[in-house]
């Protein structure tokens, strides 16, 4: 999963996988956590370009890095959200802590 997270700067950015459910979930904390733990960041972005399924522990997982992210002043933002994804954001109330942008094409975007 390594690939899907990148630093650039004091930004995290994880590019969610197709599904996140609790096993991919898992992954995405462990790892977001090691690299919080390593660096100075202050902004984590999730991707959700080529995610289509969400369950309540990718909702976890969200929530989880915005408590630990928040205390030190940084934020975070969903991008690239299709509506199946936005629907959870916002049923969740997730949408009310952190910046949502929707993708483009209202949808989620072919891989190329």
């Amino acid at each position: 999963m390594e690939e899907w997270m990148e630093v650039t700067g004091n930004m995290l950015k994880i590019r969610a996988p197709e599904e996140l459910d609790h096993h991919s979930a898992e992954n995405i904390r462990r790892e977001s956590d090691e690299i919080l733990a390593r660096n100075n960041i202050r902004q984590i972005v999730f991707d959700f370009q080529k995610t289509v399924f969400m369950d309540s522990s990718g909702i976890g997982v969200i929530m989880g890095r915005y408590r630990n992210i928040r205390l030190t002043g940084g934020t975070v933002k969903a991008v690239h959200v299709g509506e199946q994804v936005e629907r959870i954001l916002r049923v969740s109330g997730i949408h009310k802590v952190i910046e949502i942008e929707k993708d483009p094409a209202g949808k989620r975007r072919d891989r190329e």
